[in-house]
């Protein structure tokens, strides 16, 4: 099964304020490779506790491309579709991801990709039940996972690996876990 990681950064708590994302192919839950890239945010206002979360600022992506084109020459052309000509992405609070999608897709009056989405957050919540939490860098902690929190790519890389250790705790194969939990985009 292939799947992608997916993981956005925000300059504000506006979510069509994309400022980086991330993308790790998965197969058969392997890492095989990724693609990143910063964005300029459709408003440029960076709230300062936000640049204290992810370390991206104004001076970081006032010369970088917006979303639109970020997505469709560099997320776009790394995504393979499926027989249904859907993407299966995977994202930790996937719910927060995937509204990061609609709100840009909106704002820059692009049509939303045809996906389906699994949340490795409430997967987690499955597979490790007995855990007082289930942040990515909890569960990271616990797997001996080292990321750079908050890095997008690296968000992305580690939701991507935890998903693929809940379906084995759960005895699933990836491809019965993610029908079990998948929600169109």
């Amino acid at each position: 099964m292939i799947y992608y990681a997916i993981d956005f950064e925000t300059a504000n708590q506006y979510q069509n304020s994309a400022c980086s994302v991330g993308v790790v192919r998965f197969v058969d839950g392997v890492e095989k490779d990724s693609v990143y890239s910063l964005i300029r945010p459709s408003k440029m206002y960076f709230r300062p506790d936000f640049i204290d979360i992810h370390g991206i600022s104004y001076d970081d992506v006032r010369d970088k491309p917006y979303f639109p084109e970020v997505w469709q020459t560099i997320v776009e052309p790394f995504l393979e579709r499926t027989d249904d000509d859907c993407v299966k992405f995977v994202a930790h609070n996937a719910s927060f991801d995937m509204n990061v999608i609609r709100a840009c897709c909106d704002y820059y009056g692009m049509p939303v990709p045809k996906a389906k989405y699994a949340c490795s957050l409430n997967v987690s919540k499955k597979a490790w039940g007995d855990y007082e939490c289930h942040r990515l860098t909890y569960l990271a902690e616990q797997f001996g996972i080292v990321y750079d929190a908050h890095n997008a790519l690296d968000d992305a890389c580690t939701c991507g690996k935890i998903f693929a250790m809940a379906a084995e705790k759960m005895s699933y194969n990836l491809d019965e876990l993610f029908s079990k939990c998948a929600k169109s985009l």
